[in-house]
Formats: structure tokens, C-alpha cells, sequence
């Protein structure tokens, strides 16, 4: 039986489109935070791939290290728990993590820009929404007056679908919607033009409405300025709306990645199959939903072997002992790898 090729950690994933320019690359990115329990692993060794005008979503359970992944991309980790312990963040082929505060402020914002999830603890209470938005503008766009500040916050708004953007410029975070909160969360994120937007579970407050029309407005807006969107969520639902490439984690490391559709026609890690059988399906009538079993391990007492093993119905001796490295999975997408021994048996799990 002819074993499956191992991908370099470069490999993982790759753009919507092999002609977008490649503006991030993430090689083994490494995070540790120092706890009262010990060292905590929180982002092990990441790597992938972001192309302009693709849209990258990250999944996983809570603790996986999604957002700790992103955290650490721009330095914005908790100190002094956290440091970054290795690894590379290519932005336009410079490495971010060479650079000082100073010089990441000017890249924060205006290059890479980010979505938090609660529009509510986002912005200031005390402030207009105006007052914001033109903030970040005096930061980090110097060519024009206060007036032309102002003119650029309502063009802002404009562009995400807010009515009335000359009034609503005035207006204070309380005065708005959750809807509408949001919405001005991405208009201060996409004020100074950045080419990256990273989306940490910006739809989770909003009902199932609201959360497709933001949605839809994302699309709309990457398509009318080439963003590159990293868009983290619980939800594979809008991974399937809006990615066309996806990385699954599991405590700190991603034990699968690909193309959307290859991934879920054709998922190769145990952890992912699992997490595709929990989501509710239209097309079937499954009496109840598949469960994961167990918990998460604790991120300061993590297993030698594949960090899903305890959980893992196939797991055997040599996944306890032993990590596996990324094997290509066997179907119609090249870059289409996971992390689990079975793929050396199985050629892809078909």
C-alpha cells in the first residue's frame, strides 16, 4: 500500500485563486502563556496561507487556539502571561514579529484590521460612533483635514448598507442596534482601506437574519475591494456561505485543512467527521445529533500522541504515543492534508 506524501507546513492551504497575491503566510507560529497550572501551549505550531480576495475560515471548539492564533499574527497577546515562542508572520513578505510596537501600530488598522465578536465591549460608550471612525482615520490616514476625515467616516458607514450615514454618524453605541453596532465595527475596520480583515466571530450575537445579511455584506465587500478575509467561527454553516478554504484546530495545533468543499465531502480527521455529524442537516433525519465524547485536554497536560486520542474512537497505541505529521489526503484537492495515522492506511478514509 503506497503511503500518502507528506505537505510541508506551507502546504496546508492555499488561495481562492493561484493568481491573488499572496499576503500572509504563517509559518509555525508558536504562543506560551505561563499559568498558575504550568505552560500552556496555546498556539503550536500554525502555519497556512492567505491569498487577496480569499476568505480563510478557522474552526475549532473553544480553548483550540483560533483566536490566539490571530492575537498573536498582529502582537496583541496578554502580557505577560503570553509570549511568542517561534515561528514567522510573513505580511507582504516582511516578518511582523521583528517589528516593535511602534511599527506594528501603523500595520494595526491600517493594513490588517480586525473584527472583534461583541460590537458592545468593541466601542466606546462615551464617544460617537464618528468620533471612532475618525480616530482611526487621524491615525493612520494624514492626507487631508478634519473635514475630509469626517467625509471618509460616512463613506464608511455607507459602505455597510448603514441608512442615513450623515446622521447616524452622531450617533452613540446605545443608540444603535446589535445589527447596527456590528455593522459599524466593520465600517471602523474597513475606514483606512486595510487588505486583510480578520473576523473573530463577528455574527455570534446576531440573530439568524441579521447574521446573513452581515454576511452577504462581507461577500459584497470583497468583492468591490479584494479584501482577504480570516474568518474564525463555531458555525460551519457560514464556513460553507462565505470560505472557500478552511483550517480545522484542536488544542493549539490544525489537524486538517483544504478547500471547503473537499473537507466536508471528504473529511479525513476524526476530530472534524465528529464535528460535522454534532451540526444539524436539512437533508437528513437523524433522530438525535451525534456528541463528541469527552472534553478537551487541558492545554498544560497535553498528551505525547495526537492530542484527540483520548476522544478518538480509532485511536490505537502508536496515536497515543506518537503525533502524527500531515498526510495528504487522497481525492480531488492537492492541498487537502490532516494529522492522523489512519490516512496511511486508508489512502484518504474514502
Amino acid at each position: 500500500m503506497t503511503r500518502p506524501s507528506r505537505s510541508t507546513p506551507l502546504e496546508e492551504t492555499r488561495g481562492a485563486s493561484a493568481s491573488g497575491e499572496l499576503l500572509l503566510e504563517v509559518r509555525d507560529l508558536r504562543t506560551h502563556l505561563d499559568t498558575k497550572n504550568g505552560l500552556v501551549r496555546a498556539v503550536d505550531g500554525v502555519s497556512f496561507r492567505l491569498h487577496s480576495g480569499e476568505t480563510l475560515g478557522i474552526i475549532g471548539e473553544s480553548g483550540s487556539g483560533k483566536s490566539m492564533t490571530v492575537l498573536s499574527m498582529l502582537q496583541v497577546v496578554p502580557k505577560p502571561a503570553a509570549r511568542i515562542v517561534g515561528g514567522e508572520v510573513l505580511y507582504r513578505g516582511q516578518n511582523l514579529l521583528e517589528k516593535n510596537e511602534r511599527e506594528m501600530r501603523r500595520i494595526r488598522g491600517r493594513e490588517i484590521a480586525m473584527i472583534l465578536q461583541d460590537p458592545q465591549t468593541s466601542l466606546n460608550p462615551v464617544f460617537t460612533i464618528g468620533n471612532q471612525i475618525v480616530e482611526a482615520l487621524r491615525l493612520h490616514r494624514r492626507d487631508g483635514g478634519g473635514k475630509a476625515l469626517v467625509h471618509r467616516a460616512v463613506e464608511a458607514l455607507r459602505q455597510v448598507r448603514i441608512a442615513a450615514p450623515e446622521e447616524r454618524i452622531r450617533s452613540y453605541p446605545h443608540e444603535m442596534s446589535g445589527g447596527m453596532k456590528q455593522r459599524a465595527v466593520g465600517a471602523l475596520a474597513i475606514s483606512c482601506g486595510p487588505r486583510i480583515i480578520v473576523a473573530d466571530e463577528p455574527t455570534t450575537s446576531l440573530d439568524v437574519t441579521i447574521q446573513a445579511q452581515y454576511l452577504r455584506l462581507l461577500r459584497d465587500l470583497q468583492r468591490e475591494t479584494g479584501l482577504a478575509i480570516l474568518f474564525i467561527t463555531h458555525d460551519f454553516g457560514i464556513v460553507a456561505k462565505l470560505c472557500r478554504h478552511l483550517l480545522v484546530m484542536y488544542a493549539g495545533r490544525v489537524v486538517e485543512a483544504g478547500p471547503v468543499r473537499a473537507v466536508f465531502n471528504n473529511p479525513a480527521h476524526p476530530y472534524t467527521r465528529a464535528l460535522l455529524g454534532s451540526v444539524v442537516r436539512a437533508d437528513t433525519k437523524a433522530e438525535r445529533l451525534e456528541a463528541i465524547a469527552g472534553q478537551p485536554p487541558a492545554l498544560w497536560g497535553l498528551p505525547s500522541g495526537c492530542r484527540f486520542a483520548p476522544r478518538c474512537p480509532h485511536a490505537d497505541d502508536r496515536c497515543r504515543k506518537e503525533y502524527p505529521p500531515q498526510l495528504r489526503v487522497r481525492d480531488e484537492a492537492s492541498d487537502h492534508v490532516a494529522s492522523c495515522w489512519r490516512l496511511e492506511e486508508s489512502h484518504g478514509n474514502r
